[in-house]
C-alpha cells in the first residue's frame, strides 16, 4: 500500500476518534442543558410563590423599611460579567461580554462610576486583557449549582448594595426563546420595582389567602418589617439563582450546538476522505495492472 493511503487511513481514523468525542459531549451537554432548564423553571415558581406572600402582607401593611426597593440618586452602577471558565461552547462568551459593553447603561456610565464584577475565567481574563478594572471576581458556577455556592456568590454581590455603596445592579443575562435560541440582554436586578420583578418573573394573577377556619391555637407572629425584608431579600436570592441556572443551561445549550457542529463536519471530513482515500486506492489498483500488463508484454 501506498504511503498516500496510509496517511488518508490514519487522518480518517483520527477523525472518526475526534466524531466520538464532539458527539459524546454533544449528549452530555443536552442532558445537563435539560435538567438545568427545569431547575430555572422551578427557582422562578419559587420567587412567584414569595411574591405572592409579600404582596399579601404588603396589602396590609406598610412597612418603611425598604432598602431593597430604595431608587437611588448617589452611588456606583454595578455591572455583573457571567462566562464561563472552558471553550467549546461556540460564542456565547462573546456575545454575552459583547451585549454588556455595547449596552445603554455600560455606556452612558462614567468609567470612575462603574463597578464590575465577573463570575468565570474567561470574562475576567477578557477584562483585564483590556485594562477593564474588575471589583470582584468569582469562579463560574460549577454544574451541580450548589446552593451555598450560589448564596456566596449573590451574597457577595447584594453588599455593593446593602453598604450603600450601589445605586444600580445589572446583569447580562440571556433570554431564552427556545433551547437553541437566546438573546442577551443587560438586565436590571436592583433596585427592586415592579418593573424589575416583571422582567424577571412570569405575571401572576392576584391570588387572596383565605383562613379555612379558626382554632384555639396560638399564633406567634413575626416583626412585619423585619419579615418584609426577608421575603424581598429572598426573591431577590430567587431571581440570581434563576437567572444562574439560565446562563448555566445557555452555556450547555451553545456547548451542545457547538458540539453538534463539529460532529457534521467531522462527518464531512470523514466522507471526504472516505472518497479521496478510494479513488486513490482505484488509482493504484489501476497502476498495478498497468504494470503487470507492462511487464507480461516484454
Amino acid at each position: 500500500m501506498s504511503g498516500k493511503l496510509i496517511t488518508i487511513q490514519k487522518r480518517i481514523k483520527s477523525t472518526k476518534n475526534t466524531k466520538k468525542i464532539t458527539r459524546a459531549m454533544q449528549l452530555e451537554s443536552s442532558s445537563k442543558m435539560r435538567k438545568l432548564q427545569i431547575k430555572a423553571v422551578s427557582s422562578r415558581d419559587y420567587a412567584q410563590g414569595l411574591l405572592n406572600i409579600l404582596k399579601s402582607i404588603s396589602a396590609n401593611e406598610d412597612s418603611e423599611n425598604k432598602i431593597y426597593e430604595e431608587i437611588r440618586t448617589t452611588g456606583k452602577n454595578v455591572f455583573i460579567l457571567y462566562s464561563s471558565d472552558r471553550g467549546l461552547c461556540g460564542g456565547l462568551n462573546s456575545r454575552i461580554i459583547n451585549t454588556l459593553l455595547g449596552s445603554k447603561e455600560w455606556k452612558e456610565t462614567p468609567i470612575e462610576d462603574r463597578l464590575l464584577i465577573t463570575i468565570g475565567k474567561k470574562g475576567y481574563d477578557y477584562a483585564t486583557y483590556n485594562k477593564i478594572k474588575v471589583d470582584k471576581s468569582f469562579k463560574a458556577i460549577s454544574e451541580k449549582i450548589a446552593l451555598i455556592e450560589t448564596l456566596e456568590i449573590i451574597e457577595g454581590i447584594l453588599e455593593y448594595w446593602t453598604d450603600g455603596s450601589a445605586m444600580n445592579i445589572f446583569m447580562a443575562s440571556p433570554h431564552y426563546k427556545s433551547s437553541i435560541v437566546f438573546y442577551p440582554q443587560v438586565k436590571s436586578y436592583l433596585p427592586l420595582t415592579d418593573e424589575t420583578i416583571k422582567m424577571h418573573i412570569s405575571p401572576m394573577l392576584d391570588q387572596s389567602i383565605e383562613s379555612e377556619g379558626e382554632d384555639d391555637s396560638t399564633l406567634y407572629e413575626p416583626n412585619v418589617s423585619e419579615f418584609k425584608e426577608s421575603i424581598t431579600r429572598q426573591i431577590i436570592q430567587a431571581i440570581f439563582l434563576s437567572s444562574f441556572l439560565e446562563l448555566k443551561a445557555s452555556e450547555y445549550s451553545s456547548r451542545m450546538l457547538a458540539m453538534q457542529n463539529a460532529t457534521d463536519s467531522a462527518s464531512e471530513i470523514i466522507d471526504t476522505l472516505t472518497l479521496e482515500y478510494n479513488k486513490a486506492r482505484q488509482a493504484s489498483i489501476t497502476q498495478e495492472i498497468i504494470e503487470i500488463v507492462s511487464g507480461s508484454n516484454i
